[in-house]
């Protein structure tokens, strides 16, 4: 019988379907307490997280039994990837489970910030009839998304996008122009330039390494089309906050959705207080009560299915 840690928050029911083989810890607070976390780690022959678990430095040390890690979600900007493969252990991301997810959180955030009319309950609550001035949104169909990085979340954001009659072009810096995703999916692949100056709403699909660091400056937010979008569910450090609340209080950016944030949780910043057109949620794209389902069941498979090997 092996040992199975989870560092943070797994479904209920796949957390007993890993009981009933294994021994498991199972403590959603557990990222919070790195001194108790390193002491679990020394007995664990599996370790199951989600982002904020850094299974880096100190805690990779730990694992000296370890042989496979299960990351609830898909990125890995956490987990050092080649450190775990260097001691023999084996990382499982949760490839595809929550991708409806993120798709759906994509498409819901362009359409109310271009609609720009969700806000007024309290409003008309209070006696007030801002109607003149929330008649000016703008409808989803006919409008032009672009989708940066083409992977499964990017291509499914694209298929629902399509659906409600938006036009899509993508960009993908490792996918060729002539790659068959894009032939398949009748998506047209344009430069990053371009996609940036032509796109109504710019989603991000892509993982947190040097060449994405710092992607969306001053500048490159400059260069959107005036009165756009931008979502961002990938990471942070990709976006810049700061020039994010600059183009919105100004009025060049339409609206932002930010999802994801260089430190989590996100410490209060003075700089987003009360921001127009701004959309904050504390990295939930991914997150739902089905995608948690489907997340947990394919890494406790996959986990049972590495000890058992």
């Amino acid at each position: 019988m092996a040992r199975i840690t989870i560092t943070e928050f797994m479904d209920e029911r796949a957390v007993a379907q890993l009981r009933a083989r294994h021994e498991v810890l199972y403590d959603p607070a557990l990222v919070d307490d790195a001194p108790r976390m390193l002491l679990e780690a020394a007995t664990t022959d599996a370790l199951v997280v989600r982002n904020r678990t850094q299974v880096r430095d100190a805690l990779l040390t730990a694992l000296v039994r370890c042989t496979v890690v299960g990351r609830l979600g898909v990125g890995l900007d956490n987990i050092d990837v080649a450190g775990c493969e260097a001691r023999g252990m084996r990382v499982i991301p949760a490839t595809g489970a929550n991708a409806l997810s993120v798709a759906e959180y994509v498409v819901t955030s362009a359409m109310l910030l271009l609609r720009g009319a969700f806000a007024s309950t309290a409003a008309v609550a209070a006696g007030q009839w801002p109607r003149n001035a929330l008649g000016n949104g703008r409808e989803t169909s006919g409008k032009k998304l672009g989708v940066i990085g083409f992977g499964s979340i990017g291509q499914l954001t694209a298929r629902l996008a399509r659906g409600l009659g938006m036009e899509v072009i993508a960009f993908d810096a490792m996918l060729d122009k002539d790659a068959p995703v894009f032939r398949d999916s009748g998506i047209k692949r344009v430069t990053l330039e371009e996609l940036v100056q032509q796109s109504d709403v710019i989603t991000l699909h892509v993982p947190l390494v040097d060449a994405t660091r710092g992607l969306f400056d001053a500048g490159r937010i400059a260069s959107m089309k005036a009165g756009a979008i931008l979502i961002n569910t990938s990471r942070g450090h990709i976006v810049d906050l700061q020039a994010v609340a600059s183009a919105l209080r100004l009025g060049h950016l339409g609206g932002a959705a930010i999802d994801v944030f260089d430190q989590e949780p996100f410490a209060a910043s003075e700089a987003l207080a009360n921001c127009p057109n701004l959309l904050l949620t504390p990295h939930i794209s991914g997150v739902s009560l089905e995608s948690n389902e489907r997340v947990s069941f394919l890494i406790a498979d996959k986990v049972l299915q590495a000890l058992a090997a």
